[in-house]
């Protein structure tokens, strides 16, 4: 069964050009595409895609305002936001939007594609520069602060490595474990912190 895919970009030829990127991918389909957020929050409902590609500075509605809206209406749909310069703050409200992960413009297809492939296995694809960037505004933000003793020392190694924008593929890797082993830490670790996403968990780790 294909992963199903639905864009949301402003621009007309970078639209077309990621719709034939997805469309060309085996085992993916690119479902719909929108040029407003409008018209997304038209459209996206009927079409329910697993995952869609937005541009955060879209005309009228923006990106970010268009993941809030959109995840009240099918909050099962992974949203990950495309930009063309990473903006900190517009990055943050995304994420607290409800979006899943954040990726510039210029990325390279096969990593666009591996992206939307982690994400339904429930991460958080980010560039690594941009993920330094939401850490350190996370740092500054006001958060509840929360005890993270109940953490064990490999739960907190594993955490530590989602505050740096590591994929969970990558954090298996680092750490010689199994990328099933990664999953069963970061469950317990959602468990433990009582949160449901990678952001409010390294929200608590790093106030905690």
């Amino acid at each position: 069964m294909s992963t199903t895919v639905s864009l949301v970009e402003d621009n007309e030829q970078l639209r077309k050009t990621l719709a034939r990127v997805i469309s060309r991918a085996e085992g993916f389909e690119c479902l719909s595409d929108y040029g407003s957020a409008e018209a997304a929050l038209e459209g996206l409902p009927k079409d329910r895609p697993q995952v869609v590609l937005m541009d955060i500075n879209l005309p009228g509605i923006n990106g970010v305002e268009c993941v809030r809206k959109l995840k009240q209406i099918i909050p099962q749909t992974q949203v990950i936001m495309l930009t063309a310069y990473e903006d900190t703050e517009n990055i943050f409200n995304a994420l607290a939007a409800g979006a899943s992960g954040y990726l510039l413009k210029r990325t390279k297809s096969a990593e666009l594609l591996e992206a939307i492939k982690d994400v339904l296995k429930g991460g958080s694809p980010m560039t690594t520069h941009i993920a330094r960037k939401v850490v350190q505004s996370f740092q500054q933000a006001h958060s509840s602060q929360q005890p993270t003793e109940s953490l064990s020392a490999r739960e907190k190694e594993v955490l530590d490595r989602l505050a740096e924008g590591l994929m969970y593929k990558e954090i298996a890797e680092k750490l010689g474990i199994s990328y099933e082993t990664v999953h069963t830490y970061i469950r317990r670790i959602y468990e433990k912190l009582q949160v449901r996403t990678r952001t409010e968990a390294v929200a608590k780790f790093l106030k905690g």
